[in-house]
């Protein structure tokens, strides 16, 4: 039987947080979560209830339904040769949401790969990531369970009461990253993050530049 993907938008921007900040990116945001709908009402009983994405339905630039692998990755690849210098570093594509893992499967990664793109992913981790990715990046929740316990970069939106960064400090990540809580108390949060870097050479500081800059 075959798959049908949402998608929520895709674009081609500069990737803004993380290990891989600055870096020119096809961004491809699947619809749906499975740790809040997306609806306001919903939010008080959402296991994550800091999340600031629109990532209901199929409506945004570039988004929609599609019905195969190759027909998505090769839309992927189109926008990054409609933006990106001819021969001007690897291709690159960031699988996001949502939380992408209910949607991205090894079919999809394979024809992403063979339409020339390297494959990225931001998951909370509660799925467990396909072989293939070339970069995993997991931002855990505190009341989630954390099936993918390794990758490249563990991304942990800071502060959350019940998943404070020693929870997460012995597992297999190349990097380990605070990024402030946005929100009406972002100055606390920022301060609070750059004061456990500090103290904790581990974790280094994310911000989300994109915000900052007005990167699109």
């Amino acid at each position: 039987m075959s798959r049908i993907y949402s998608v929520k938008e895709m674009y081609f921007t500069l990737q803004g947080e993380g290990a891989q900040t600055g870096r020119a990116a096809v961004f491809l945001r699947f619809a749906g979560c499975n740790l809040w709908t997306g609806r306001e009402q919903d939010r008080g009983r959402a296991v994550c209830d800091f999340c600031d994405t629109d990532f209901i339905g199929t409506d945004g630039p570039g988004g929609g339904k599609f019905g195969t692998p190759a027909s998505l990755a090769a839309a992927a690849r189109q926008m990054w040769d409609a933006e990106a210098a001819p021969g001007e570093g690897i291709p690159y594509v960031i699988c996001t949401g949502g939380e992408p893992l209910l949607q991205l499967d090894a079919p999809l990664i394979a024809a992403l790969h063979e339409a020339g793109l390297q494959v990225g992913v931001e998951t909370n981790g509660t799925v467990a990531a396909p072989t293939g990715l070339d970069w995993i990046c997991v931002s855990p929740k505190a009341d989630a369970p954390l099936v993918q316990t390794s990758g490249d970069e563990l991304k942990l939106v800071y502060f959350q009461q019940k998943a404070r960064p020693e929870r997460f400090a012995a597992l297999s990540f190349a990097h380990f990253f605070l990024q402030p809580m946005d929100g009406p108390e972002i100055s606390r949060h920022t301060a609070a993050a750059i004061e456990y870097c500090r103290r904790h050479p581990q974790w280094r500081l994310s911000l989300q530049i994109h915000k900052l800059t007005g990167i699109p």
